[in-house]
């Protein structure tokens, strides 16, 4: 009881208040603002301490709403007046600056030296040479599906899978005119190919898409949800679809499936995804076109002849390593190859997930690429397939180290939301985002003004490059597919580095193919998991 007047003095000095503004009031015929304020608090006042639900309100009446009211600008307060330059979350403001830098070209040179702790414990670099390459243009380009009947010459720095519905239609617009403009790829997301993915005009190309299909067969479902290789063959065939990608999983939440609630299914979202408007619509947590890794690439084939020979593969998220190698199995058994396989990091994620997937599911890029590239290549089947890489890339040297590590190119979301406007308000899942990026409320996705943020997704997209070539010309390399583990170095304590070649294991091609014995010096992942992967299930043999 002996802090009961201070836990109730703003009620009391409400009420007393109150009594003496209303008396006044009364008899001179003044002040009834004053009477309405504090009758008002005191209202107020009342009301928290009769209430059932909160008990911070009945111990602190009135006081306690400023707490509320401070602990719901805490982020707000916590990005503009007291976060580290450095310090991700997740990703730092140095980080986000230089984005914005480079979307608006402004100057992104930095003065006085690094803020960065280059004796902190994986910090990482990359050598330079005495005698730099004289790298002629920045608009580096691999080719997916070189020995399909329609290959693509892609950009190594593309746009990741963002679904309309999770993005706005103003996002989904100048994402892809902005691809447009800079001549790379812009992944549809499992929601589909909407009107905001196509050109407005007839007589414009639009965008270059990867066509992602999700468990859900969004845009190539029949009315039950099962695949429809008849609606696949129709969108397929547009010229501005390149690619075709069946997702697995994401690295936000893999394994998880995903309801969008009935209420906002709208009439647009409804006509992309092939789904009734106003019902719930379901992507389930697995595939049902197929159950088996022999069935998976069987799938494959199959899109591919439906598309027209346009490259074909899939992405995932490193899960059980046994599921993998039971995949690569399936490619020696039938001969059946991917052109490419998305590797999805478990530190991705645009949009909501539940907590414990974001923090705790999902291989990390690095574990999961290195996983990928030492099985392709320990089953000689490395040439055969390119690899995509997705997970945190916003800068050149992120690209740099990615495709040291064994990646063929990179995708990036955030970064390129970034582009776009995004603050990292972390408001993505209430509709209620800042920037007008992701909602589907009209009015608060007008602020996001087309033609201006497609630019800046051009821009983005060409300075970061132009970045990349500086960075490999200064290693004596002409071109990012020269990139190396040997030129990856990390600091992995105060007085020691390495190689990133020698940190790492790397199998030799074909290790895998060879007769297994006690002298085989293979990584733990693959002694344990390669001999018991099949092809024809993905359980591992008992």
């Amino acid at each position: 009881m002996r802090d009961f007047p201070v836990r109730y003095l703003a009620l009391i000095v409400a009420g007393f208040v109150f009594a003496l503004s209303l008396m006044l009031a009364m008899l001179l015929n003044v002040g009834w603002w004053l009477v309405i304020l504090s009758g008002a608090l005191t209202a107020v006042g009342i009301a928290d301490m009769t209430q059932t639900k909160r008990s911070l309100l009945r111990n602190y009446p009135i006081l306690a709403h400023f707490r509320y009211l401070l602990e719901s600008v805490r982020p707000e307060i916590r990005q503009y007046f007291l976060e580290e330059d450095t310090a991700p979350n997740p990703f730092s403001r140095n980080q986000r600056s230089l984005v914005y830098q480079r979307a608006k070209q402004a100057v992104d040179k930095r003065p006085f030296g690094t803020q960065m702790d280059v004796y902190q414990s994986d910090y990482e670099w990359i050598n330079h040479s005495i005698m730099p390459a004289k790298v002629g243009s920045h608009d580096f380009r691999i080719t997916i599906g070189a020995d399909r009947a329609q290959p693509y010459l892609a950009s190594i720095f593309n746009i990741s899978a963002m679904s309309f519905g999770a993005l706005s239609a103003n996002a989904i617009r100048a994402l892809n005119q902005g691809a447009e403009k800079g001549r790379f790829m812009h992944d549809t997301g499992e929601g589909s190919i909407s009107r905001y993915h196509r050109p407005e005009k007839d007589t414009e190309a639009g965008g270059d898409l990867v066509w992602e299909i999700g468990s859900g067969y969004f845009g190539c479902r029949t009315e039950h949800g099962s695949f429809s290789p008849e609606k696949f063959a129709i969108n397929a065939a547009l010229p501005q679809v390149k690619m075709i990608e069946v997702k697995l999983s994401q690295g936000a939440k893999p394994g998880h499936g995903g309801v969008l609630p009935g209420a906002k299914v709208s009439i647009e979202i409804a006509n992309a995804r092939g789904v009734p408007q106003g019902m719930d619509c379901i992507s389930p947590s697995s595939h049902s076109a197929f159950d088996s890794p022999i069935s998976l690439l069987q799938f494959i084939e199959q899109l591919r002849e439906l598309s027209g020979g346009k490259p074909t593969g899939f992405k995932l998220a490193i899960g059980h390593p046994w599921e993998f190698f039971s995949i690569v199995k399936a490619m020696l058994k039938t001969g059946i190859t991917p052109d490419f396989i998305v590797i999805d990091g478990g530190e991705g994620g645009t949009g909501a997930a539940p907590v414990e997937f974001t923090d705790h599911v999902g291989v990390p890029l690095q574990e999961a690429l290195l996983l990928v590239h030492n099985t392709l290549v320990g089953a000689k089947l490395r040439d055969k397939v390119k690899i995509g890489a997705s997970g945190k890339i916003v800068t050149a040297f992120d690209i740099v180290r990615t495709l040291a590590l064994g990646a063929d190119w990179c995708n990036s979301a955030r970064g390129f939301m970034f582009a776009l406007g995004c603050i990292q308000s972390q408001s993505c899942h209430t509709d209620r985002c800042p920037t007008g990026i992701a909602t589907q409320d009209p009015m608060r996705q007008h602020a996001l003004v087309v033609p201006d943020k497609a630019e800046r997704v051009a821009n983005f997209h060409q300075n970061t490059l132009k970045a990349l070539a500086e960075l490999i010309a200064a290693a004596g390399l002409n071109h990012p597919t020269e990139l190396k583990p040997h030129h990856l170095v990390r600091r992995v304590s105060a007085n020691q580095v390495k190689l990133a070649s020698a940190l790492l294991p790397y199998l030799e091609s074909g290790q895998l193919l060879s007769e297994f014995s006690p002298e085989t010096e293979l990584p733990e992942v693959f002694a344990t998991y390669w001999p018991i992967a099949q092809a024809e299930s993905f359980s591992p043999i008992r």
